[in-house]
């Protein structure tokens, strides 16, 4: 806590937000209260702050990813641009260690436990623009409708093996609503285009990212969205291992000798779409080509 005064650790929920502030991390004491996940729960949260008499530039909150809960405090602290970090829950359990039993209460100190001995570790968020939130949540919306599009797809299966009195009115229903998915498809997809062509920053990266061989307008605009812009990562290292394409040796003593591999945790999505891009660049890219030869010739990477 060199940099801070005041830690506080959240443990958010849907409808509510377990707070717990630490001052001195040398004392027991800590500050435990529950205020309600909205704008006037954060407000009642700094109007507790107030009692420190500390500035905001002294204050760091930590709390774990949940996604779309997280969004009322991610906007407040930004807002009053104050210092925050999110950090996965896995790696939140992991440093606290044994322990027995499990509440909200515990979570939230735990969290901030965590901020005070990791505090090197940390890195501080700041919430994507407007125009890259908007195409997550479009890209969401479309692997939904592709979802459902195959989903519904597969009931012309039945067709062969089933007499046609029965099969007719079902598959007359099943072909509307493909047609009606497919139109919203490609709605969604009019409206992501839209979106990368009006706002200059993401179309001067867009037209980078699809330059690169292999890199179709999927794998570019999900590299887009995953990197904000590829701003989110210090170097192509820390993007390889996000996306689990980063090898990892397993080895220990002299018993010990795995197999090096890829890590499970990854962003699973992003993995698939890079591993398409590199196969179609190996076959259209002959520097691409000869490097994937040698290295299977090395034996570092198996024949795909």
């Amino acid at each position: 806590m060199n940099k801070f005064k005041i830690v506080i650790g959240i443990d958010i929920s849907k409808n509510k937000l377990d707070v717990c502030i630490i001052e001195d991390p040398t004392s027991k004491q800590r500050n435990y209260f529950i205020v309600s996940n909205d704008k006037k729960g954060i407000d009642d949260i700094f109007k507790e702050l107030k009692k420190y008499k500390v500035s905001d530039s002294e204050l760091v909150f930590c709390f774990e990813n949940t996604g779309v809960y997280g969004m009322h405090l991610c906007y407040a602290l930004q807002q009053r641009n104050v210092s925050y970090s999110i950090v996965p829950a896995i790696e939140i359990k992991r440093a606290r260690g044994l322990t027995r039993g499990k509440s909200d209460k515990t979570d939230s100190l735990d969290i901030a436990l965590y901020a005070i001995t990791h505090e090197h570790k940390l890195s501080y968020r700041k919430l994507p623009e407007y125009d890259l939130m908007k195409l997550r949540l479009l890209l969401t919306e479309r692997e939904k409708l592709i979802k459902s599009i195959s989903l519904f797809d597969s009931t012309k299966e039945n067709e062969d093996f089933l007499p046609k009195e029965i099969t007719r009115n079902i598959l007359k229903i099943n072909k509307q609503t493909i047609i009606a998915l497919k139109k919203q498809l490609l709605a969604v997809e009019k409206n992501i285009l839209t979106i990368i062509k009006e706002n200059e920053t993401i179309k001067q990266q867009y037209a980078l990212a699809t330059s690169v061989p292999g890199v179709g307008q999927q794998t570019a605009i999900n590299l887009l969205v995953a990197t904000r812009c590829f701003s989110t990562f210090e170097n192509w290292r820390q993007l390889a291992c996000y996306a689990g394409v980063a090898p990892f040796k397993y080895a220990s003593g002299t018993s010990v000798h795995g197999k090096t591999k890829v890590s499970h945790m990854a962003n699973k999505k992003l993995k698939s779409l890079l591993n398409m891009a590199a196969l179609s660049a190996k076959k259209h890219d002959k520097q691409l080509k000869e490097y994937y030869e040698r290295k299977i010739r090395e034996g570092k990477m198996e024949c795909l």
